[in-house]
């Protein structure tokens, strides 16, 4: 025997719908991290979360601090160099440059040109390098494995380049306060010029890879919006900033480096979304191009160090094994570091993560009173918890590697 059973018309349906109790759904908190895929080394996100929608978003960070800044309250000034190149670990070349800076114009010292173009190079070949890194990773983060490959191979590259110059490939410790470790090695700016002119093919294989590509276009535009008053009122730098409509570069707007004697153009963005962060980024690598060749087509001759920092440069070995006053001059400068006078300073320099700034109080002495560092990193990382919100859990690996972030200079 069987039994009919009359399915109930859609009307009826929306009737019991509206007689029936409502439901309130438990929020689930959840940690994603710390772990090096997604979160980008060891960051730790507390998610709360309603279904696969994230109603808030707290980083937990610390899992990699070191006390950058009180180790550098006790020691001299020059020894302090090698532990800024782990502050943003992917330019470090660029990191010995702004504290370099810094502690120039605290001792009121001024290289010569040719120092200072040295500098802007290195400093745009840590940019292209921090640019290809994070596009690689975002690339991958959204599900585009090609454009990582391509990435790293040019980045290694660079890499080469760097060994070639400072004898080492990640941990360069280049700079040094009053000018540099040493010149340039012959021959090396025509394989500086060589990668220039292979790099920026790849730089549009990866345009038409993923600018246009469906799926990174729905991963990315229209999520992680940051309005032009939300970028600056989180205090952030950089690209960031820049993808938000702010077309704020501190190598246009208060030059160092003699950047005001090149032309190049400062991109900027119009939503302020994932995908304006992407596109910001791949336009600066074709500008840091555009800057090294007018670097290496007029790079000047002379002295690569500031006469007047015989105070603060370690004297030539073969001195130092030869003369009383050179021996003596380099015990003090290891035991008690170079004097600087009384004063304090401030000073940022455009790094690939944003504006990394050193402020420095001295009381005098070879060691500085107090070292606090403004790390571009830690002010991006700040506003996840307004950006996250309302996002699905998969946005979030979108956004955080549309941030660009690096945990070396966040914890520090």
């Amino acid at each position: 025997m069987s039994t009919e059973y009359t399915f109930p018309d859609n009307a009826a349906r929306s009737a019991a719908a509206a007689d029936a109790p409502e439901f309130e759904t438990e929020k689930l908190t959840i940690n994603m991290g710390p772990s090096h895929p997604s979160t980008h080394g060891v960051l730790r996100l507390l998610l709360e979360l309603d279904g696969e929608t994230v109603t808030r978003c707290d980083p937990v960070i610390g899992y990699l601090h070191r006390g950058d800044e009180k180790i550098a309250e006790n020691m001299t000034y020059n020894q302090f160099v090698p532990y800024t190149d782990r502050l943003d670990y992917l330019s470090p070349l660029a990191n010995n440059v702004a504290y370099a800076i810094a502690v120039e114009r605290l001792a009121h010292l001024e290289v010569p040109p040719r120092c200072q173009a040295i500098r802007a190079l290195i400093c745009e070949m840590a940019r292209i390098s921090s640019h290809l890194l994070g596009l690689g990773v975002y690339a991958m983060d959204t599900g585009a494995m090609t454009v990582f490959l391509y990435t790293f191979t040019e980045r290694e590259k660079l890499y080469t380049l760097f060994e070639e110059l400072t004898g080492a490939r990640f941990t360069t410790s280049y700079t040094r306060i009053g000018g540099l470790a040493r010149d340039i090695p012959e021959g090396w700016l025509g394989r500086v010029a060589r990668f220039c002119d292979g790099v920026l093919p790849v730089v549009d294989e990866i345009d038409a890879l993923l600018t246009r590509n469906r799926i990174f276009l729905d991963r990315t535009e229209g999520i992680g919006v940051i309005s032009k008053e939300d970028a600056i009122a989180w205090g952030l730098t950089g690209p960031n900033l820049r993808a938000s409509g702010v077309p704020l570069d501190l190598r246009k707007d208060k030059p160092y480096c003699g950047y005001e004697n090149y032309e190049f153009d400062v991109p900027v963005g119009t939503k302020g979304d994932c995908y304006d962060r992407y596109l910001v980024r791949l336009e600066e690598i074709r500008q840091s191009v555009r800057i090294i060749r007018q670097i290496i087509a007029n790079m000047p001759d002379g002295p690569w160090y500031a006469e007047d920092a015989k105070k603060i440069f370690a004297p030539p070995t073969d001195k130092i094994l030869t003369s009383m006053e050179e021996l003596i001059q380099n015990f003090m400068l290891v035991t008690e570091g170079p004097q600087m006078p009384a004063g304090e300073v401030y000073f940022e320099a455009e790094n690939p993560k944003g504006a990394l700034g050193f402020y420095i109080i001295s009381r005098g002495g070879g060691v500085p009173y107090r070292l606090k560092i403004r790390a571009p990193s830690f002010c991006s990382l700040s506003i996840l918890p307004k950006v996250a919100v309302g996002c699905m859990v998969a946005d979030l690996s979108a956004i955080l590697g549309s941030l660009d972030f690096v945990m070396g200079e966040c914890d520090r």
